[in-house]
């Protein structure tokens, strides 16, 4: 019997805001599971930062030109032996707001931008419609894997 090599995985989870753990207190827990279902068969090391509206204002202003805030950033890093796929940052007020102007747990949308981002970071992109496609049933898919319902039947919000 062969064994399987194990695929090297490291998700640290940063809470700046206070308010993810006040709302969801496994805010943690629930953003290092979805990167991990993010990742599937991937390997990589990657960082989450779930922030507020302020600090996400901020990193879109400097990363991007605008000057507004998010509900998720992926910051994909170039190529390098650590294996570091890059860092992913969510706005806590807006992502609730979303939560609840979708109707659905805030659990499950945290989870799904957390995918979202992390298939940024793995090279998928949703700049045309054939490769929203793609990035929207791998979403589904893995969100599925985690009970979720589809959540663009849900009709959801997804960042950058």
């Amino acid at each position: 019997m062969t064994s399987q090599p194990s695929r090297e995985v490291q998700v640290d989870v940063e809470i700046e805001a206070e308010a993810w753990t006040k709302a969801l207190p496994g805010a943690e827990a629930l953003a290092r599971e979805a990167a991990l279902a993010g990742l599937g068969t991937e390997a990589g090391v990657l960082v989450i930062l779930l922030t507020d509206d302020e600090s996400l204002r901020d990193l879109n202003h400097r990363f991007r030109g605008k000057d507004m805030a998010t509900n998720v950033l992926s910051f994909p890093a170039p190529p390098n032996p650590g294996g570091h796929l890059g860092d992913i940052a969510l706005a806590f007020e807006i992502c609730d707001l979303e939560a609840r102007a979708q109707a659905k747990p805030l659990a499950d949308h945290l989870r799904h931008l957390v995918i979202h981002g992390v298939l940024h970071l793995l090279g998928h992109d949703h700049q045309d419609d054939d490769e929203a496609l793609v990035m929207e049933a791998l979403e589904t898919q893995r969100l599925a894997k985690l009970g979720i319902p589809d959540p663009y039947r849900l009709g959801a919000v997804s960042g950058g």
